[in-house]
């Protein structure tokens, strides 16, 4: 699969606040780029989501454009580990494609509860807040935390507990996104918190000596320094939380929720599942026998 840039803007429709609820012409698998305020690639209300997607042959995604997690490629098409996955299980309940919406993480809850797409998936992990505001179907990834430095880790930045005991630590996060709950989390003061709005921006936040390192999932991280070899990535954080994703559905999406998970379960025991994950770097062993319910203990 052809790789582009992490974060590349791809707007093959821009949606103003004008333009809000409508769904806008196009292909299927056609992306449209949305910002905090904007309108969205769903129409009207909840409703019956499940019967919705049946009917029309797809449901919006909420994406990121995060690489192996999720990827928008030249074309608009949506990929990555996590819609990959979401394609082929809603294939097997009757509803053929998704249609891809890039957001950033802070706009995915607000947005979804907003009726402005039927369904996230964006390696978003569970944690406490958001599993109150969303419906997690039980996780398709166990992922690890890391830090991008340097070469060499110059300041030896490896531990959260090490941000925490030296004040003068800068630590780069994505705005809204999980790594900054892990940093409100254990209390580090919001001036050593370094608020980036994508992956390419916490790595130059490093390179321009903005912030000390960017913490980010360990496998987000290799794909940003495959692309740019100018910052390298530390071992997995020992004291980072234990995080997880699947699909996020609205609350009142019970039946799609329950149709979901129940073909989701079936999905996991094809090869087809392993694949997936194989593909985008991720050892699909590790989540056998993690629950959302777990994961959604998360402090956060």
């Amino acid at each position: 699969m052809n790789r582009i840039h992490v974060r590349r803007t791809v707007v093959l429709r821009t949606i103003g606040v004008a333009a809000a609820g409508l769904l806008l012409a196009g292909t299927f698998s056609a992306c449209t780029t949305v910002e905090p305020g904007g309108g969205g690639a769903s129409a009207g209300g909840a409703g019956d989501t499940l019967a919705k997607g049946e009917e029309q042959g797809y449901l919006s995604v909420g994406i990121a454009n995060e690489p192996p997690y999720t990827e928008v490629n030249a074309d608009g098409s949506v990929h990555g580990a996590e819609p990959d996955v979401l394609r082929a299980v809603l294939k097997t309940m009757g509803i053929d494609e998704i249609q891809g919406v890039v957001t950033p993480y802070e706009a995915m809850i607000p947005g979804l509860n907003a009726n402005r797409w039927d369904v996230i998936a964006a390696g978003l992990f569970m944690k406490q807040s958001r599993c109150e505001a969303v419906a997690y179907s039980e996780p398709v990834i166990v992922s690890t935390e890391s830090f991008g430095t340097l070469p060499g880790n110059p300041k030896g930045i490896e531990t959260i507990a090490d941000v925490s005991e030296n004040p003068d630590f800068k630590i780069a996060v994505l705005t809204g996104g999980f790594e900054e709950g892990i940093l409100k989390t254990a209390k580090i003061p919001d001036g050593q918190q370094v608020l980036v709005k994508d992956a390419r921006s916490g790595m130059e936040a490093v390179t321009a000596n903005r912030a000390d390192a960017f913490l980010l999932p360990t496998l987000s991280l290799k794909s940003l320094v495959e692309q740019d070899p100018s910052i390298e990535v530390t071992a997995p954080i020992e004291d980072a939380p234990r995080t997880g994703s699947g699909a996020a559905f609205r609350k009142e999406d019970t039946e799609l929720l329950k149709a979901y998970n129940k073909a989701l379960a079936e999905f996991k025991k094809t090869p087809e599942f392993a694949e997936i994950l194989t593909q985008w770097g991720f050892d699909p062993t590790v989540v056998e026998g993690v629950t959302a319910e777990e994961l959604c203990k998360t402090e956060g």
